[in-house]
């Protein structure tokens, strides 16, 4: 049974840093690419970082520079370094595993059930 676990979420000022992580089981994690989703209230999934087994990355272009995804294939990890935090990125966070490199929701098939960030001003 696939599981995507994800932690690290809080509330937070603005400016401030966050460590999400994404733990991984149930299928061979490095026959995968992972990705990090946002949704906040109101608003489409978002796609926010990808990374592929060779550690290439993609980030949309609302974090980079703030944002960095990384993984620890060792440990079926995953993690999203935020820093920089705005108000703006106060959203949901999800892990998700797919097969296609994108940052697109669609070449995803595993999604975790999500972290709540909060960026207060």
């Amino acid at each position: 049974q696939v599981q995507l676990v994800e932690s690290g979420g809080g509330s937070v000022q603005s400016g401030g840093s966050l460590r999400l992580s994404c733990a991984a089981s149930g299928y061979t994690y490095s026959n995968y690419y992972m990705g990090w989703f946002r949704q906040a209230p109101g608003k489409g999934r978002e796609g926010v970082a990808a990374i592929d087994s060779d550690g290439e990355t993609m980030y949309a272009g609302s974090v980079k520079g703030r944002f960095t995804i990384s993984q620890d294939n060792a440990k079926n990890t995953l993690y999203l370094q935020m820093n920089s935090l705005k108000p703006e990125d106060t959203a949901m966070y999800y892990c998700a595993a797919g097969q296609v490199y994108t940052l697109g929701s669609w070449g995803y098939r595993y999604w975790g059930q999500g972290t709540q960030v909060t960026v207060s001003s």
